[in-house]
């Protein structure tokens, strides 16, 4: 087994992403003493997405923001890519429900063949 050295990636998917070439890293923690200040950055840029209870709800987001523990910003963008694809659905089909939305309908449509 190799040693592979992982780093923090603070990643932001946008609810249009495609793939993982639509991820981007805001920024790679490489000291341990610069994580709490990524995590905080972390929070508010996900703090628009809390409900009244302080909860975060993923059908407020308008980005989904994870912090990603991976050795390369390729991998970071993989599976930040993959652990927000559920909540990016979850997200379109609930702006269909409500609103009508119809730039949220046609991504679900052309990016993940679902009708909604």
């Amino acid at each position: 087994m190799k040693y592979e050295h992982k780093f923090f990636y603070l990643c932001k998917t946008p609810l249009s992403a495609e793939g993982p070439e639509d991820v981007e890293v805001i920024t790679r923690v490489e000291k341990s003493e610069e994580f709490p200040a990524v995590f905080k950055q972390y929070e508010e840029l996900r703090s628009h997405a809390f409900n009244d209870d302080d909860l975060y709800s993923i059908i407020r987001a308008d980005d989904i923001y994870d912090l990603i523990r991976t050795g390369t910003e390729k991998q970071a963008k993989e599976e930040g890519f993959e652990k927000a694809q559920q909540e990016i659905i979850t997200n379109l089909q609930h702006r269909v429900m409500q609103d009508g939305d119809a730039n949220a309908q046609a991504i679900l449509k052309e990016v993940h063949d679902i009708d909604a």
